[in-house]
């Protein structure tokens, strides 16, 4: 679970009843926990199984950064912030990269949570420290949890909007009390929090966007960095942590540098003047045409694949349902026929890709079929607020099929825009009320989009549609998606193996109106808030899938979106100067267990001077 949900401001109070079982429940402490089952790696464990426990320290690892940035504070809206800003900070827990959703200690020596999961308590380490030498008290860990809760993104409001209440039992212990209800979750979620200083924040404004690196606990801190070029971390020497087995084999660079690139096809280049070590593709036309560059037939940097077995997630063209242009399903549909994938594919793609056809592709969560018995018991008090397609039919995005599919789908959208009540008229489609013209905008953050969205567009101008495309800048971008000022833009939500409290953030009726939400599509429907809180409440693995199948279900149909595509691997372009592991865990390579190998480094040609930055 990454990411999550928005609704209430501030705290509920906690009624008798749930004081009183808060108060007398005990539980046993435990090194880690599991959403579902039991953890893989027993107490006393020495590393994860995905890391190098020898790995040397040393080197440096030179990365790229898209953009531009003006903040530190990563826990905020406002601004752009570094790539890297969130790297001097840690969290009670850790999650393992081999398992569905585990957490283990890391600012918390141990965790107490009782079987009905109602509370959660900490044991912070005796040797946790701040950079600045303090501890870490419970104190810190209250005002995180106040702190990101009242001025942090809509993310974290959302995310602890069921804490009934936090409160410090001692010095290095917190406990955290829930609302009533079946929550699994919450207490990995708040073991995810990431804690601050209270003493560096109380007399700073957290709400505002600084350059001043502020204090964490963490492998690294900033050393260096000129705003919106380049970012410097150096590994701290004595970091107190480094010992711990959720950190050996890993945080091996003694220096992490991030250089920021007007665009990627700048990037590209300055990887291939050897200006930066490691570039993960995500361009299919750049992995299959742009790497052909003398290195790599020296060998001397290399390009990988690595298998991972996350879900996909969702990434498509994403409509803004405060539109009223949106508001009406069959439209929405109608525009999903003028997507040609299948030429998009081939020709601009290469064959890279498979079609998305759900919010959770490459897992066993994505819903295939037509629903079962257990699904149908979800789904039928829900069907009021549910398309009915959901209950007769599987859904596939359209496909064109054949010399002649194109058309044949253009056509099966003009009629449904017909029953939508827009008609063509000088050949421009108009509603046929009103007159007003079918026109909107397709708002980007890179060119790279294009040449993708242009055929796009020119496909939609057959219907009579006028769909312009515009690139703006990234901070102007940020800006007009946090206050939901577009029409459609390409969004993605990434999905873990283990869906939650994130998903009423993604699509929750409450986060619609949240500025800064994840909720850009502007979904209120009571059906997908009543599928999600079931999810959230799934007692066991089997439920939680069942569960995540109907909402799934609910969301495609829906239409919000025009599905893209996905691949079930990481494409990874690096100079050959690295060690890494032999293990990749099913959540993919971990770029922080690899380590630099001096030999190789050596033997690899000084950079050469490409195109500048900025």
């Amino acid at each position: 679970m990454r990411i999550l949900i928005a609704a209430v401001l501030g705290l509920l109070l906690a009624g008798p009843a749930a004081a009183a079982t808060a108060s007398s429940s005990a539980a046993p402490p435990v090194h880690g926990l599991a959403m579902h089952g039991e953890v893989k790696y027993p107490s006393g464990f020495s590393h994860f199984d995905y890391v190098n426990p020898d790995a040397p320290k040393g080197g440096e690892l030179r990365l790229q950064a898209l953009g531009s940035f003006d903040s530190l504070n990563p826990f905020i809206v406002k601004g752009q912030p570094a790539s890297t800003a969130g790297m001097p900070f840690e969290s009670l827990l850790v999650p393992s990269a081999d398992e569905p959703f585990s957490e283990y200690g890391l600012i918390a020596e141990s965790v107490e949570v009782p079987p009905d999961r109602s509370w959660v308590a900490f044991n912070l380490r005796q040797q946790a420290r701040f950079h600045d030498g303090s501890p870490i008290t419970a104190d810190d860990v209250l005002f995180s949890f106040d702190i990101l809760k009242t001025k942090g993104s809509p993310f974290y409001r959302a995310y602890y909007n069921s804490v009934l209440r936090a409160e410090k039992l001692a010095d290095r212990k917190v406990r955290f009390v829930f609302a009533e209800g079946e929550n699994r979750e919450l207490p990995l979620i708040i073991g995810q929090m990431p804690i601050l200083s209270k003493k560096y924040w109380q007399n700073r404004s957290f709400d505002q966007t600084t350059l001043e690196p502020p204090l964490g606990s963490g492998p690294y801190r900033v050393d260096s960095l000129e705003q919106g070029r380049y970012v410097v971390m150096t590994r701290v020497a004595d970091y107190w942590g480094k010992d711990l087995p959720v950190n050996k084999g890993l945080n091996n660079f003694d220096r992490i540098r991030t250089d920021y690139y007007r665009d990627s096809t700048v990037a590209l280049e300055a990887f291939k003047a050897g200006e930066y070590d490691v570039r993960i593709e995500n361009e299919s036309k750049k992995w299959a045409t742009g790497y052909d560059f003398p290195a790599i037939s020296q060998g001397q940097a290399k390009l990988a694949q690595f298998p991972n077995e996350r879900p996909t997630g969702m990434q498509g063209y994403a409509y803004n349902l405060r539109r009223p242009l949106f508001e009406d399903p069959r439209v929405r549909r109608a525009l999903a026929y003028a997507f040609d994938f299948e030429w998009t594919n081939k020709n601009l793609f290469y064959g890279q890709y498979t079609r998305t056809d759900s919010y959770f592709s490459n897992s066993d969560l994505a819903s295939s079929g037509l629903p079962g018995a257990d699904e149908l018991k979800l789904l039928d008090p829900l069907k009021a607020d549910i398309p009915p397609e959901v209950f007769t039919a599987q859904y596939q995005p359209p496909a064109i099929k054949g010399a002649d599919g194109l058309r044949d789908n253009l056509r099966i959208a003009a009629g449904l825009l017909k029953d939508a009540g827009w008609v063509v008229k000088d050949g421009a489609l108009v509603n046929g009320k009103t007159g007003q013209p079918f026109v909107f905008e397709i708002l980007l953050d890179n060119p790279v989009w294009e040449r993708i969205t242009l055929p796009f567009a020119q496909n939609l101008q057959r219907l009579g549609i006028k769909a312009s495309v515009r690139t703006v800048d990234t901070a102007q971008y940020k800006n007009r998606v946090d206050a939901f000022d577009f029409d459609v833009i390409v969004e993605v939500w990434g999905e873990s193996e283990s869906p939650g409290n994130e998903q009423r953030e993604f699509w929750g009726s409450a986060a619609a109106d949240l500025q800064g939400s994840r909720n850009v599509l502007g979904i209120k429907n009571k059906a997908v808030d009543a599928l999600i809180d079931k999810l959230i409440a799934a007692p066991d693995r089997q439920a939680l899938v069942t569960r995540v199948h109907a909402l799934d279900r609910v969301l495609l149909w829906g239409h919000y979106v025009i599905p893209h595509w996905h691949i079930t691997y990481d494409r990874v372009a690096y100079w050959d100067k690295f060690g890494m592991p032999t293990v990749i865990p099913r959540q993919g390579f971990q770029l922080m267990a690899w380590w630099s190998d001096p030999d190789k480094a050596h033997r690899l040609p000084p950079p050469k001077k490409a195109a500048a930055a900025h």
